[in-house]
């Protein structure tokens, strides 16, 4: 019996709480690649550039802080013009995507995954992030029709009570 409740509080909580397995990256990580950035800006061959601010887009969006991880979305929404190959362009979109998600911008975040997908079928990070960002906007939108419900029944007993009393 213990354990069942503890399962269903299990799943309560994995529902309500998410459950993406996206790395985080902390700030201290960020000024790192912030100094590379700068270091690589000095002079240093145009690939070690692009190379430095990759990681340092990576970083931002997979921040914790919703201002770093529109940061590292401009940063690479700039970038995706001046993109080579598909390969990057795979990438860059894909962390994108995974900025998106973390704003909670879900369709946004599902349309450059499909992209990513369009470029690189069998991608199995791409096509796992796109199916809890399919999940969270599921979740979303039964969350969005219990609140609904919610205030459509409390009017009717509102309305209820008040005719009551008449």
């Amino acid at each position: 019996m213990e354990a069942k409740i503890g399962k269903m509080f299990e799943s309560v909580s994995s529902f309500f709480g998410g459950g993406d397995q996206i790395p985080w990256c902390d700030r201290d990580v960020i000024v790192g690649c912030e100094r590379e950035v700068a270091e690589a800006s000095g002079g240093t061959s145009e690939e070690r550039k692009n190379e430095s601010i990759m990681r340092l887009s990576w970083a931002l969006v997979h921040s914790r802080q919703s201002e770093d991880i529109n940061r590292g979305i401009a940063m690479l929404e700039a970038s995706l013009t001046n993109t080579r190959t598909p390969l990057q362009q795979r990438e860059k979109l894909y962390l994108l995507a995974v900025g998106y998600y973390r704003n909670a911008e879900y369709v946004r975040s599902r349309q450059l995954l499909e992209k990513c997908l369009q470029i690189a079928p069998d991608w199995r990070q791409a096509s796992a992030l796109k199916k809890t960002v399919e999940d969270q906007i599921a979740k979303d939108g039964v969350i969005g029709i219990g609140i609904a419900a919610t205030a459509v029944g409390l009017i009717a007993a509102g309305i209820a009570a008040a005719a009551s009393r008449r």
